[in-house]
């Protein structure tokens, strides 16, 4: 399993040496853009409007954005630097609650523990006490430049990182629409509904759920690939030979001939009639 991070829990006086693994991992069926056309894949490109070209990597830095088109530009080593000086810091269980306490709109996302060479034991002794006391414990972290507040706790002996957002980044409800205020609802559709829900209700078994979209589309996928409904993306267009751009332009420079050629011709027919008006005018100037 892949380790994302390596690092130290500690609580009170206790140091755990850790890494970290993604607990879970997404299977999203990932579908490709094509150009209807040629059905060649899309291709998208980081460019500059005012420069009106593509950028390159080493052409791009980031900033924030305090205002409209207002930035405050900051450079990568001062965020490395900045990331050093947090990444550095033991992750420290400031508290200990119980799971329950949580609404789950904090959770955000599960990785798994395994301890580092040398802290099997303590390892062992944080899950023992977390289960003894049936608490969790609240702690701070960096994980990929962003600071995160996070749950340890017990997933069938491993200790798990649950990352939760912080407060201020869960939305207020109050700005919900069209959330219905307190009702009386009437007892009988209220004792109903209560019925319904203990006829439903079950042992939570994770097994029993799964993701009918995902195997369909799947499905829809292995049987247009077996009965060959399948497309391949055309090549790009190469350059015309070299042959064929000098044909190109001898027939650019053969029409270029011709119209000189037409535009003379109009000018030597037009020469006699300007004598003879010349002549006219000057027997007319004599009388």
């Amino acid at each position: 399993m892949h380790t994302m991070w390596k690092g130290t829990i500690s609580f009170g006086l206790v140091n755990i040496p850790v890494k970290m693994h993604a607990a879970t991992e997404n299977k999203d069926v990932k579908l490709r853009q094509l150009h209807k056309e040629c059905q060649s894949p899309i291709k998208y490109e980081r460019t500059c409007p005012v420069c009106d070209r593509e950028i390159e990597n080493d052409e791009i830095v980031k900033a924030y954005e305090y205002a409209k088109n207002k930035f405050v530009v900051l450079d990568d080593e001062e965020l490395e630097n900045l990331k050093k000086e947090q990444a550095d810091k033991a992750v420290e269980i400031v508290d200990f609650v119980k799971l329950e306490e949580i609404d789950p709109i904090y959770f955000e996302k599960s990785y798994f523990l395994s301890p580092s060479e040398g802290g099997g034991k303590a390892y062992s002794l944080l899950r023992s006490a977390l289960e003894d006391t049936g608490k969790i414990g609240i702690a701070k972290m960096i994980i990929r430049s962003k600071e995160q507040l996070a749950v340890i706790r017990i997933y069938q002996n491993t200790l798990v990182v649950e990352t939760i957002h912080f407060p201020d980044e869960v939305r207020n409800v109050q700005d919900v629409p069209n959330v219905p205020e307190e009702a009386d609802t009437p007892k009988k559709e209220l004792d109903t509904a209560k019925m319904l829900i203990d006829q439903l209700t079950t042992t939570f078994d994770p097994e029993k759920y799964k993701d009918e979209y995902r195997s369909a589309l799947l499905d829809l996928i292995e049987e247009k690939k077996n009965q060959e409904e399948v497309t391949t993306a055309k090549d790009k267009p190469k350059p015309e030979k070299a042959t064929n751009l000098m044909d190109a332009l001898q027939a650019s420079l053969d029409r270029t001939q011709e119209s000189e050629q037409k535009k003379t011709k109009e000018k030597t027919k037009k020469k006699p009639e300007q004598k003879t008006k010349s002549s006219t005018q000057k027997k007319k100037a004599a009388k």
